[in-house]
């Protein structure tokens, strides 16, 4: 048992079987609640805890998948290309935009850290949560912080974001697709992102943008917090 587990393949494809469930659970019930993401990562848990999997193994094959997370969001670039035009008229409020994202959130997580005692170790692994995962663990791993920890933060907070980033467009009445993309993309990175491209074209073209561009600026910054005791 524990030789097939250890095989790539394992974890290929119970993170293809687990993501498919997923999906086709959240079509057929049509709820927030309902997230296919949600629910691929919970039937993964579920499935390594019942049968007593070491996650180790596990990740073999998952970091197979992790590999193409890198070009996956740089064929990104090809929804932002579509809309260049919109970019030569706002690349200043996007660019500002992008920044008041990347900084609320850096320092509302170190505020937050240093307010319930957390050491510099945690504090610079949850720093870059809201980046996408090879900017996060780049960022986590040289400024001392725990690449795994970085890794479950950013999932946690991309699936949130994916689960509450409609209903929040709605309750705050967001009618620019521009805005709504780049606070999707902004905060929830990835896996926001495609919860944008779901909503609209702009929106998942400015979500993808502005993963670029927060995870560029989240680096810069990590490297001041770095230097902080």
């Amino acid at each position: 048992m524990m030789e097939l587990t250890a095989s790539p393949f394992f974890g290929v494809t119970l993170s293809i079987l687990a993501y498919w469930v997923g999906m086709s659970i959240q079509k057929k019930v049509n709820k927030a609640y309902c997230n296919g993401m949600l629910i691929a990562v919970a039937l993964v848990i579920l499935t390594l805890t019942v049968f007593h999997i070491p996650y180790e193994n596990y990740y073999v094959g998952g970091s197979l998948i992790n590999l193409f997370l890198g070009p996956a969001t740089a064929c990104l670039a090809v929804s932002i290309y579509t809309k260049k035009e919109l970019l030569k008229t706002y690349w200043l409020p996007v660019l500002a935009g992008c920044a008041a994202g990347a900084v609320t959130s850096i320092v509302c997580i170190y505020g937050l850290s240093r307010l319930f005692g957390l050491n510099r170790e945690m504090v610079m692994s949850l720093l870059p949560k809201s980046v996408t995962m090879p900017i996060a663990a780049a960022v986590a791993e040289g400024n001392g912080g725990l690449v795994p920890v970085a890794a479950a933060a950013v999932v946690f907070t991309g699936i949130l974001g994916n689960l509450v980033a409609p209903l929040l467009i709605r309750v705050f009445r967001v009618r620019n697709p521009m805005a709504a993309g780049l606070g999707i993309g902004a905060c929830s990175h990835a896996v926001g992102t495609a919860k944008a491209l779901e909503i609209g074209e702009t929106e998942g073209a400015m979500s993808g943008l502005a993963i670029g561009l927060c995870g560029l600026i989240t680096s810069l910054l990590s490297l001041l917090f770095g230097l902080l005791p």
